[in-house]
């Protein structure tokens, strides 16, 4: 092949594939289009070339039903106590403007728990992120609002876990969206429903769509050890009258996520009395007055607010006694 067949070859290839790219991503003519042409015939009689024209046929294009939907969450959204949201987005790739049904269902077959369905909203804002109190939700049994052709709507799905699941267990939550004017098999014809008068067409999705959100529970735990070591008045370790002993609470936090509103108390036993001035939260000294600290402590007992702790973090609380 020469270098001007090889050039022609070439320039004939990336022009094809740029026809090919432009038709892939056309956008569907709109619903109640009306489509139009005339032929004309152009003839010689005697000296004189004369046209006519046929008359024009006139096509109305029907509205396709088409939907496409899928999550935009990339990895699975953390559940633990409070509720978690699933973000999707449904893509009107029918012909006209079309509102849609939806459904979530959170019994999907191979899930390790069950959510709770509170609420679906849809992003009122357009910032892609669930607002609560801004972002419109739906009512049970409202459509969405209508979505224009080829244009998105992102969906939110408003959940809460069983207070049952374990952490890392996974689960996920169908969301369904159905065409309003009518759903089924493709080339299922709605007479008289279209946009435009016309009618509406079943598309090649049913005019149906369904994507699962996934979802991993992110539950704490919390071990607690208690331990006690004894110092005597002679520099052993016997339990004597006199003696002090120090108790250790040790909390430790497993699982993944964090919990909030640790607490950790502990009563003064009997035959024994509290020795002032000795409670501590980790590393770090308390005072025994009700006061802006973590602890207070009486002859009664020890109480010590954590507060949040994170898994894999662990808090210890020690405090004396004396044996009486």
């Amino acid at each position: 092949m020469t270098y001007a067949q090889t050039r022609i070859a070439t320039s004939t290839a990336v022009l094809a594939t740029l026809l090919a790219s432009q038709q892939a991503h056309a956008a569907n003519v709109a619903a109640g289009t009306l489509i139009q042409n005339t032929a004309s015939a152009s003839f010689t009689t005697g000296t004189a070339t004369r046209t006519v024209d046929s008359n024009t046929v006139t096509v109305k294009v029907d509205e396709l039903l088409d939907v496409t939907l899928v999550t935009k969450d990339s990895a699975p959204v953390s559940i633990s106590s409070g509720s978690a949201v699933l973000t999707y987005q449904l893509t009107n790739t029918g012909n006209g403007p079309e509102a849609f049904n939806l459904t979530a269902n959170p019994t999907v077959s191979g899930n390790q728990f069950a959510a709770t369905v509170t609420s679906i909203a849809y992003d009122s804002n357009g910032n892609g992120v669930y607002d609560a109190g801004v972002d419109t939700v739906l009512p049970s049994g409202t459509a969405t609002p209508s979505v224009d052709q080829d244009k998105s709507l992102t969906l939110f799905v408003i959940v809460t876990g069983p207070s049952g699941m374990t952490d890392a267990q996974t689960s996920k939550v169908n969301l369904a969206a159905s065409a309003v004017t009518g759903s089924g098999t493709p080339g299922t014809t709605y007479a008289g429903k279209g946009q435009g008068g016309g009618d509406a067409v079943v598309g090649a999705s049913g005019a149906s769509a369904n994507a699962n959100g996934p979802l991993v529970a992110s539950v704490a735990t919390v071990g607690l050890v208690k331990s006690a070591t004894i110092a005597d008045p002679f520099g052993g370790t016997q339990p004597v009258p006199g003696a002090t002993v120090t108790y250790k609470l040790v909390a430790t936090i497993g699982g993944s996520g964090s919990i909030a509103g640790l607490r950790l108390t502990d009563a003064i036993p009997t035959g024994t009395t509290y020795t002032a001035g000795t409670l501590k939260l980790d590393t770090t000294a308390l005072s025994d007055a009700a006061d802006a600290d973590a602890g207070k402590a009486s002859a009664s007992g020890i109480d010590v607010l954590v507060g949040t702790a994170a898994a894999g973090s662990t808090h210890t609380v020690t405090f004396n006694v004396t044996i009486q």
